[in-house]
């Protein structure tokens, strides 16, 4: 098995650390070529609209939409660029719709708002997953066949609420947090033994 990482912007070399330690052959992506010889990609956390630019001039948005097969796992701006549709994103800004969700950018807040949660994730053995949110999209509505693993209650200031951070529709896999910041692998290995190899 060989899964590749997005590295055109973000923290693709967490995820290639990760994915090392598991024993997986790890190559970066970052022209349409480099999409030949995997069996799965991983798009990091970073900056959605940047990621989105560069995946425009480096000729992988078109050749990652006509890559229908591949799994992909998506964290963070990962999961931007996997939703259906970006409440108040830029009008410019591109996500390939992997994912029948509707999220909304930093929707936890500013950097100043980041924050750490305990995340039970169906499929994930316990103890719960230590989940690190860092300018975090909120998941804001969920259609079709996604299925929520995992969900963190929030404190949004005037109302406490329940939302999805963990959710998978067939071969796609996305969070909202960060699990390559932590040295937790259970959710590299879930998305490499569940969706992957399935």
């Amino acid at each position: 098995m060989q899964i590749g990482v997005l590295a055109l912007q973000g923290d693709f070399l967490e995820h290639s650390e990760m994915l090392d330690s598991l024993g997986v052959k790890v190559s970066t992506v970052r022209l349409p070529r480099d999409l030949d010889s995997i069996d799965g990609l991983i798009l990091p956390g970073g900056e959605s609209t940047t990621i989105s630019k560069l995946l425009e001039t480096s000729g992988l948005k078109e050749a990652l939409l006509s890559r229908t097969d591949l799994p992909v796992f998506g964290t963070c701006a990962g999961l931007i660029l996997m939703s259906r549709s970006i409440v108040d994103g830029r009008d410019d800004q591109f996500s390939f719709g992997y994912l029948d969700v509707e999220v909304r950018r930093n929707g936890f807040g500013r950097q100043i708002r980041s924050f750490e949660a305990d995340i039970d994730v169906e499929g994930v053995s316990p103890p719960p997953m230590k989940a690190v949110f860092i300018r975090a999209p909120v998941i804001t509505g969920v259609d079709g066949g996604v299925e929520v693993l995992g969900r963190v209650v929030y404190d949004f200031g005037d109302r406490g609420e329940s939302v999805p951070v963990v959710v998978r529709q067939g071969s796609y896999l996305a969070s909202a947090f960060h699990p390559e910041l932590t040295s937790d692998s259970r959710l590299h290995r879930y998305f490499l033994e569940a969706v992957v190899e399935a």
